[in-house]
């Protein structure tokens, strides 16, 4: 054999194995993309309410671990403020033109997002929601609180560290989504059925905002100095009825229950400022999340809701091990 003979043999050769590797390749690819979403092969967009609570950074955190875990991608976005209803309404627009495999929703008005929900059903896309519900059988699954239970128990403990008798105020997040409906409800139709002598003088809504809610705190203490308690729905919320306490040299003066964590109260919690409050698992609500949503897309069958659980934490129990797994800073 000449050497023009074997180099053109050579080549042949070449090219058969390259082929076969191709081939091998590919038959890889198919399998794994096969198998499940275990080579990223998911996209999953998720609206939240915000991120200017800590809250929603730890619900990020906890979908990215599902994601890591289960090889899915994931967008995670939410409006400036929880207030930005028509922001996110166009972030859910968005999410829904670029066509992902499943959508992850939180939504700031139950209602407003209806119609979006009917589109995403249009176009086969499922939809998980999470934190807050929507006025729409297109969801799947929920993955929250049972935040009527919750706000119940901040009731319960209020009732119990006033003494059974008072006045007493709240401060909620909002009135549109599921739940500053349910935690404001939740609260108040406790105190009606079970402390008679519980006197509710201000329900205010601040939209979650520091700002906002010192604001309204404060003109709720200046206009009843013989307030026993006051209740803050969302981290937000709760971390202004602090700020108005403090700026009006009140600290220690009245029982304040929180909602959520977050270092502002942790840390109001430890210096007696706030009584206690109620943290859920805002880990595990983005970890559920993005885990429904693969079950899902993989053709299992879903809970209507997924529970994610709460706790009730004061200086007592702030350092056990169940509680610090469900804190953020």
């Amino acid at each position: 054999m000449n050497h023009t003979t074997r180099r053109r043999s050579l080549g042949l050769a070449g090219i058969m194995m390259a082929g076969i590797l191709l081939a091998a390749c590919a038959d890889d690819d198919t399998t794994a993309s096969d198998d499940s979403a275990g080579d990223g092969g998911y996209d999953i967009a998720l609206v939240s309410k915000g991120f200017q609570h800590q809250f929603w950074q730890a619900v990020q955190q906890g979908a990215e671990e599902a994601a890591d875990e289960f090889g899915a991608e994931i967008t995670f976005e939410g409006p400036d403020s929880e207030s930005e209803v028509a922001q996110q309404i166009d972030m859910l627009q968005s999410a829904l033109d670029r066509s992902p495999d499943a959508i992850g929703f939180a939504a700031l008005d139950s209602q407003a997002a209806a119609p979006l929900m009917d589109e995403a059903a249009n176009r086969d896309i499922p939809v998980v929601a999470f934190d807050s519900g929507v006025d729409s059988d297109v969801p799947l699954a929920t993955a929250a609180t049972d935040n009527r239970a919750a706000a119940a128990l901040a009731a319960e403990k209020m009732v119990e560290h006033i003494d059974g008798e008072g006045k007493i105020a709240l401060i909620v997040h909002d009135q549109t989504s599921v739940t500053g409906v349910e935690r404001r409800d939740g609260f108040v139709e406790y105190i009606e059925e079970n402390a008679p002598d519980v006197e509710i003088v201000s329900v205010q809504y601040g939209g979650g905002d520091h700002l906002e809610s010192t604001n309204l705190a404060t003109a709720i203490l200046e206009g009843n100095p013989d307030l026993d308690g006051i209740y803050g729905s969302n981290e937000g919320s709760a971390i202004g009825v602090i700020n108005a306490v403090e700026e009006l040299g009140m600290a220690g003066d009245l029982t304040i229950i929180g909602f959520d964590s977050g270092q502002a109260q942790i840390d109001a919690i430890r210096d007696g400022t706030m009584t206690g409050a109620i943290t859920q698992n805002p880990i595990g609500i983005g970890y559920e999340t993005v885990k429904a949503a693969v079950m899902a897309l993989e053709g299992e069958e879903l809970p209507e809701t997924i529970d994610t659980g709460y706790f009730w934490y004061d200086s007592s129990n702030i350092d056990d091990e169940e509680i610090q797994e469900v804190l953020y800073e």
